[in-house]
């Protein structure tokens, strides 16, 4: 029997490949894996920052352990407290002597409007004599011990952090002002260092030179880069301002941070996932948080809003004061005046100056020190200054600046 032969397969003539259409193929896989790596280098980030976050403070009605949702930008508006600590526990060598109370020399108020229109940044005093609410007393992991501190009517608001913690600065803030704070934050000098580290640096404008052997700083006058313990420094010094005072401190921490706007704007840092994400990472290793925001989305999702605010729309201001004593007292009037803005969303135009620093063009700012007496002159309770826009013109005791506007800080030249 004759065996059969299989018979050849034939095949069908195959279709020249076009090198174009190789290259789209290679193109399109190459872009396929960017964009998977990228994704998983952000899940990577928030797996990795959500680990090793430290657990975080309580604060008053707040429920330890509450999960809080994924979020990219929040949903309306905030109010977001940032501590600066005086502590050198754990801190190392270089910074002064060690103070034995923990006191909040930095206390900055943070309002995002509720269609994020504008924000604003207001810096209290630390020499500021204001109530202090009954507060929570905490251990010494910073939770509440169900016990409370009795009331006091008048203090110097940077006590309030030794008096009962992070939290009891925040209730203190919200006697205050009548504002609720959702989130609070706490950072003490090695945190400042790692952040202004994580961030690149900031640039600033210097009038003169500033020299201070207390905080052992040297800069030439100049635009200059800032960061690590420099920048630290900077923000810290008092002898290096021209008039030596924690107001005039005031209002170098404020032109810091206009240009540390300019400069995340600009780099489009705050639109940034990953790199988002990588200075949370560093924040959360050198930053004490409040339960509400020790979430990672929590804080990528405040920094986007911050991102959809023009930058002229972001004001910094001093909270009103008068020279009382060895310290200063708030200007009532002209607080309500500021207060009762921010509530109503507005944004806010400075008309009193800097308080501090020089506009970039050398041309005076017009600013007037505090007044050495409470005023005795009744405020008009209609005399609120509202332009066509809707911008509020605060009453000019009030100091500050946009985080547009350019200017120099005012060093003591030595």
């Amino acid at each position: 029997m004759a065996r059969r032969v299989a018979p050849v397969a034939r095949h069908g003539k195959l279709p020249r490949r076009s090198a174009w259409s190789t290259l789209g193929k290679f193109v399109a896989s190459s872009l396929a894996v960017l964009l998977v790596s990228a994704s998983a280098v952000v899940a990577w980030a928030v797996t990795d920052v959500v680990q090793t976050a430290p657990e975080g403070v309580t604060l008053a009605g707040e429920t330890p352990g509450q999960v809080i949702p994924d979020i990219n930008s929040i949903e309306g508006g905030a109010n977001i407290l940032v501590i600066g600590s005086d502590s050198r526990e754990g801190q190392g060598d270089g910074y002064g002597q060690h103070e034995t109370a923990t006191l909040n020399d930095v206390t900055m108020l943070v309002h995002i409007a509720e269609d994020h229109s504008n924000a604003t940044v207001v810096s209290f005093p630390r020499d500021m004599y204001v109530p202090i609410p009954s507060c929570p007393k905490v251990d010494e992991d910073g939770k509440p011990t169900g016990e409370y501190h009795y009331a006091m009517s008048s203090q110097k608001i940077n006590t309030s952090l030794s008096y009962g913690g992070m939290a009891c600065t925040v209730l203190t803030v919200e006697a205050l002002t009548g504002l609720d704070i959702q989130y609070a934050a706490m950072v003490q000098f090695n945190g400042v260092i790692a952040l202004s580290n994580a961030i690149g640096g900031v640039e600033v404008c210097l009038a003169q030179s500033i020299k201070d052997p207390k905080t052992d700083l040297d800069l030439p006058a100049g635009n200059v880069s800032l960061k690590g313990k420099d920048a630290l420094q900077f923000l810290r010094t008092r002898h290096g301002v021209s008039d030596g005072s924690d107001l005039g401190r005031i209002s170098n921490q404020q032109l810091f941070l206009s240009a540390l706007v300019r400069d995340l704007k600009s780099a489009e840092t705050l639109t940034n996932p990953v790199k988002l994400y990588s200075i949370a990472k560093v924040a959360s290793a050198n930053v004490t948080f409040s339960q509400s925001l020790n979430n990672i989305n929590t804080m990528v999702g405040l920094a986007k809003s911050v991102s959809e605010i023009p930058t002229d729309k972001i004001t910094f201001v001093q909270y009103p004061n008068y020279y009382q004593g060895d310290g200063v007292a708030p200007l009532t009037s002209d607080a309500e005046t500021l207060m009762d803005a921010i509530k109503a969303d507005k944004n806010l135009s400075v008309t009193g100056g800097t308080g501090g620093s020089i506009p970039k063009d050398g041309e005076t700012d017009g600013t007037e020190p505090p007044e050495t007496t409470e005023p005795t002159e009744t405020p008009d309770p209609d005399a609120t200054d509202e332009t066509d826009d809707g911008t509020v013109e605060l009453p000019d005791s009030i100091h500050g600046q946009n985080a547009s506007e350019v200017t120099c800080a005012d060093g003591n030249g030595r």
